[in-house]
């Protein structure tokens, strides 16, 4: 994008809200009709033929195919698609590209990352307003992406050299034997990123992958692949060598396992389901594998949590995003002694949302993405409701705000075999269910195939922590839904049991991107008989010096 748009974008971003929409409210809403700001801006504002042009740019891609709003389900752009034959390609320029890229100082390569971070807060306005259109989220929810991009960019940018330098180990015999660990990049990085957070699940994973040296070869969702295309366009900006940064695009079961068929390593962020394909991929090949898969979070809310905290906590835990997070809440788990007063709250502000199409702040949940996800969240409602569940709020759909909307809901009395109560939704419905003993909670809580995050709510931080620990997922949060423990780059996120493999963030997030290697240098005399001892005295002279490095506490 020109300077001059990104001028335009900011400030058309900071018109006032006017008033609601006229259009017909359908008979059972609760939610009032979100505004749209006087002079709003339009998709075809935002997506010029010059911006997608110049994003376009950066695909290896000789097919046509679009993506599409699901503010209103127009065609946003005309995108070019990939074939296995493309995807060939783009790994055939990142592989020649990479090993000038591995042989830049690592201190150069973490200050593009740097370099990033200040771009990104500069020219915020535009990657929000792409952000929004390809999602349908609300600004607010699209910007916790530039939060988190620019965390992973500040954090790895900072500390990729201490994680990737030289590190002195113990050797075999202490004095004689000096040993250094290496980290040497994996190569060529196949990268398979989703819809619902296409900022922070594209470029956000990529980050470190490239301060570790290594190119990357990404398919980002076709839908969003916009978002994706723009920030490759500005770490390229940033200094990034464009062959580095390869973009195929294409539908996945055709692109995604000609990534995986090509790839050194595969980051992939999606579904169980498709997980568990791509690990298979990837283990036939013998290539290294992270994944972050589904999740059926659950919210505690002990008997000493303030309720009205708790409450508000739970807005943003169960509905940020239209509830299209991996690591939302979907289960919330209420102490029978304060559930009237908590759920009379949470009630109360999650009738009160408004939801928008405005490319602006001001809205309190946007769009869902897709006629699936529609589909599986009216499918979880009304069956429920069928089997006898009580919807506290929300429980419809909303084409008077557009087509993909859905209120936030809330259900009571949710029990098995609705599928509610055991499938992931991945949409703005959470159930509550009540509890008076703590372990039972905690059996609940982890009766569940997944383990991704947790949230637990209490004024005794002791008390948080021994509950925490004992709950089987990734990250748990105290007094907080999912921000805390995912905005704490400097710490492992992931997921346990069928929640995934591996963990982003932190020492492991980058030196998953590596291959250890071990250089050890014998000196003065070698593991083996020598200065004139046979192999009798030669083992009876290791034994004693065994005995004797353990006597000393030699590690």
């Amino acid at each position: 994008m020109t300077d001059t748009q990104a001028r335009a974008n900011a400030t058309a971003s900071t018109s006032t809200p006017a008033t609601s929409s006229s259009a017909p409210v359908p008979p059972g809403a609760t939610n009032p009709v979100a505004f749209a700001p006087a002079a709003a801006r339009t998709a075809a504002d935002v997506v010029t033929p010059e911006v997608v042009a110049q994003l376009v740019r950066g695909v290896v891609g000789s097919g046509r195919t679009a993506n599409h709003t699901p503010f209103t389900g127009e065609r946003l752009a005309e995108l070019p698609e990939s074939t296995p034959e493309d995807v060939a390609e783009a790994f055939a320029r990142a592989r020649a590209a990479q090993p000038a890229w591995a042989a830049t100082p690592v201190r150069r390569r973490a200050a593009v990352l740097l370099r990033f971070h200040d771009l990104l807060l500069e020219r915020q306005a535009e990657v929000l307003d792409l952000i929004q259109l390809e999602t349908g989220k609300a600004r607010l929810h699209a910007h916790e992406e530039v939060q988190a991009v620019t965390l992973a960019a500040r954090h790895y940018g900072v500390r990729a050299a201490a994680y990737l330098g030289p590190k002195r180990r113990g050797g075999a015999v202490p004095a004689l034997t000096k040993v250094t660990e290496l980290r040497q990049p994996r190569g060529v990085v196949g990268q398979i990123s989703p819809w619902n957070y296409p900022l922070e699940l594209s470029v956000g994973d990529a980050l470190p992958a490239f301060a570790a040296g290594n190119a990357v070869v990404m398919k980002p969702d076709t839908e969003t692949a916009l978002t994706a295309l723009w920030a490759r366009d500005l770490l390229v900006e940033a200094g990034l060598p464009a062959e580095v940064f390869q973009v195929v695009l294409g539908d996945g079961p055709v692109v995604g396992p000609e990534v995986v068929r090509h790839a050194d390593y595969v980051s992939f962020t999606g579904s169980t389901r498709t997980g568990r394909e791509v690990a298979k991929g990837a283990a036939a090949r013998l290539v290294g594998v992270s994944l972050e898969l589904g999740g059926k979070n659950a919210m505690l809310v002990l008997r000493d949590a303030d309720v009205e905290k708790a409450a508000a906590g739970a807005v943003r835990a169960c509905f940020s995003s239209a509830g299209q997070l991996c690591i939302s809440i979907e289960r919330l788990y209420v102490h029978e002694s304060v559930a009237d007063a908590f759920l009379e709250r949470f009630v109360a502000r999650t009738k009160a949302m408004r939801l928008g199409t405005a490319l602006a702040y001001g809205a309190d949940m946007g769009s869902l993405v897709g006629e699936r996800q529609l589909e599986t969240v009216v499918r979880h409602v009304e069956e429920a409701v069928a089997k006898g569940a009580e919807v506290l709020a929300g429980g419809v759909a909303r084409p008077d705000v557009g087509p993909l909307f859905y209120e936030p809901t809330i259900l009571d009395g949710v029990r098995e075999p609705m599928a509610v109560c055991g499938e992931e939704t991945f949409g703005p419905v959470v159930s509550v269910y009540r509890f008076t003993d703590e372990d039972e909670v905690v059996e609940r809580a982890n009766a569940t195939p997944y383990g991704l995050n947790a949230s637990v709510w209490t004024k005794d931080g002791r008390r948080g922590l021994a509950v925490a620990s004992r709950l089987r997922a990734g990250t748990v949060n105290i007094n907080e839904g999912y921000g805390a423990a995912y905005g704490s780059v400097q710490a492992p996120m992931g997921g346990m049991k069928d929640s995934g493999l591996g963990r982003r963030h932190g020492s492991e997030g980058i030196l998953k991107y590596t291959e250890a290697q071990t250089v050890a240098h014998q000196r003065l005399m070698p593991l083996a008989p020598s200065f004139g001892m046979d192999d009798e005295k030669y083992a009876a002279f290791m034994s004693r010096s065994l005995r004797l490095m353990k006597a000393l506490r030699l590690r």
